[in-house]
């Protein structure tokens, strides 16, 4: 069995790992995934108690319980990177032997649900829904890092959208993956099923056009237009690809849900968010502490 070295899996002097700080007893089963390090208490204002509370750079985290199921929630920042740092140290921490550097024999499935803020591209989707990322695509690239890229990937949905808006070979290729059938299953009544573009940027990768032009700046109308078996690309944002990837090459299971917080056709954005935020979090524990 394979040695993890040093370099590879960073642990910290009192046994915590590299950038999330936490301790392998400290991480519960099921984790709250959010952008923002503020959104943390957010979260856990509602737990019945807590367990513990760890923090480093933007990565802050709390353990407790809510309705007696523990729950953890972590705040990874904005982007993919930080999704490819947080995923990667909760699987170690759950599925590594941290005295020997060993996979353990017995593999542990976490529960990841990101809760996060996204900008909507079809007409019909109004500020304040929830809609559930049932299929991410990745315009970051990270997963083509990873060996077993395509058995986990929509390959057919994937050559559909590069033919549809004649992607432009330079950018790293657009990957689709699909969030965990239970978790689609078990929120589906209170959530609209969407495919999710993660863009890893919030200006020119989104259609933003502030100073620097875009490569293609009808790019989001192609996206838009495109049609797959009935299925439309509903809004964007900047993490789930990375997090249902990585996931369904861990064997954990993993979705995203987001609060549509601006409406990208109307060209109109909701500052005051925070109700609706707020809504989402306690139905996402309520439906987490019944799975």
């Amino acid at each position: 069995m394979r040695t993890i070295p040093a370099s590879e899996l960073i642990i910290n002097d009192d046994g915590s790992i590299f950038h999330l700080h936490l301790r392998p007893g400290q991480l519960a089963d099921t984790v709250i995934l959010v952008g923002d390090p503020g959104r943390v208490a957010l979260v856990a204002e509602y737990f019945d108690n807590i367990e513990c509370k760890v923090s480093n750079r933007e990565f802050n985290t709390i353990t407790g319980t809510y309705k007696g199921k523990r729950m953890s929630v972590l705040s990874t920042g904005i982007g993919i990177g930080n999704i490819d740092i947080c995923v990667t140290e909760l699987d170690a921490l759950a599925n590594v032997d941290f005295a020997t550097r060993q996979e353990k024999t017995e593999k542990k499935q976490l529960t990841l649900l990101r809760l996060g803020t996204s900008g909507a591209i079809q007409p019909d989707i109004r500020v304040g829904e929830f809609v559930f990322s049932r299929t991410s695509c990745g315009f970051d690239g990270l997963l083509s890092y990873y060996k077993g890229r395509d058995e986990v990937c929509d390959l057919a949905l994937e050559e559909a959208f590069v033919r549809h808006t004649g992607w432009y070979e330079k950018m790293p290729r657009p990957y689709f993956i699909n969030a965990a059938g239970e978790l689609f299953d078990h929120f589906r009544d209170v959530t609209r099923e969407g495919i999710t573009i993660a863009a890893p940027g919030f200006y020119a990768p989104q259609g933003r056009w502030v100073r620097l032009e875009p490569h293609d700046v009808h790019l989001n109308e192609k996206i838009e237009s495109f049609d797959f078996g009935g299925r439309r690309i509903t809004n964007f944002e900047m993490e789930g690809s990375a997090l249902a990837g990585l996931a369904a090459l861990m064997g954990h299971c993993a979705a995203t849900i987001c609060t549509i917080i601006a409406q990208r056709i109307a060209l109109d954005a909701c500052t005051d968010y925070k109700p609706f935020v707020r809504k989402m979090i306690v139905m996402a524990l309520d439906k987490l502490a019944a799975l």
